[in-house]
């Protein structure tokens, strides 16, 4: 009786014993996996360049992008960027463009220029939409997104109320054609943006979590913003910078290098793990799109963050 006791005491615990090494490292591998499915890639603005450019990528191991609009990119091109992405292992997250030659990227003229927001072009920044639209069904790219302008944060507007009427037939043209549409952040607050996809009701609108232009806009610090986002975020412009001066409230803060600025990106990577996020981290410096060496270390940081517990 004593043996059977001392031998139901003894795997008792190498089970304990088992528990305390192996779950650790579960839970470990648990963490890492989280991240596993976030890929780091950058914008690719040389279109007319593309294998050279996915070949880069690959090199300097992006393993998605998007891609900028160019008006010449039809079925033909189509087939190219396919073809490369291919070859490269490059996934193409979106196909990104503000339709409109007017465009003033500040407080004072930007609501009236950018975007579907002001009815001045609005006709032939829908047309340009729809051929975006058209390429990403051709090419294979899950999503369209765009700054679609100033939303009002008055939903009882007329300007609001007409926006949202111009967004719905663009979602279902969008739609029917197997395509999303993410909404770029920065121009409003998350839940002026957050009411208005509501208010679209159409069920292929998300959002493009831009980190910097949260804080160039002034509108939101972009944690807090992605917690209130939640499973809406779909892609992530990694960006970094600052908020409006009081010195110059006309005009939008000042982009600074990752990690330079003031978004905080440890916590933010955090999160998306912790949300399920599977998405990109797609990395847009404006000040340095054409710095490899940049955009290499801004990669290799991100990747280090990914890769924390």
């Amino acid at each position: 009786m004593l043996l059977e006791i001392q031998s139901k005491l003894m795997k008792f615990f190498y089970l304990m014993l088992a528990a305390a090494v192996f779950c650790p490292m579960k839970n470990k591998a648990a963490k890492q996996q989280r991240g596993a499915k976030i890929s780091i890639g950058t914008i690719v603005y040389k279109w007319k360049e593309v294998e050279d450019q996915f070949r880069q990528l690959h090199e300097a191991q992006f393993t998605s992008c998007q891609l900028h609009y160019n008006g010449g990119m039809d079925a033909d091109y189509a087939k190219r960027v396919k073809k490369a992405a291919k070859k490269y292992h490059i996934a193409i997250t979106t196909v990104v463009g503000v339709p409109g030659t007017g465009n003033k990227w500040n407080f004072t003229q930007g609501p009236s220029t950018i975007g579907l927001v002001p009815r001045e072009g609005r006709e032939q920044k829908i047309e340009t939409y729809h051929r975006m639209i058209d390429f990403c069904q051709q090419a294979g790219v899950p999503a369209m997104h765009s700054h679609f302008g100033f939303i009002p944060e008055d939903c009882s507007s007329d300007q609001y109320q007409e926006f949202i009427a111009v967004m719905k037939p663009l979602a279902q043209y969008a739609k029917e054609r197997g395509v999303m549409i993410y909404f770029e952040t920065g121009q409003e607050t998350p839940i002026t943006l957050i009411r208005a996809i509501k208010d679209i009701g159409a069920d292929n609108c998300f959002i493009n979590c831009d980190t910097g232009n949260l804080l160039l806009y002034g509108k939101a610090n972009p944690t807090d913003a992605i917690r209130q986002f939640g499973p809406l975020v779909r892609d992530i412009h990694a960006k970094d910078g600052t908020y409006p001066s009081r010195e110059d409230p006309y005009h939008l803060g000042k982009e600074k290098p990752i990690p330079q600025g003031d978004v905080d990106f440890p916590t933010i990577v955090r999160l998306l793990k912790e949300q399920g996020y599977e998405g990109s981290l797609t990395i847009e410096c404006e000040l340095n799109s054409k710095n490899q060496d940049y955009l290499v270390k801004a990669r290799q940081y991100l990747q280090d963050l990914l890769d924390k517990e």
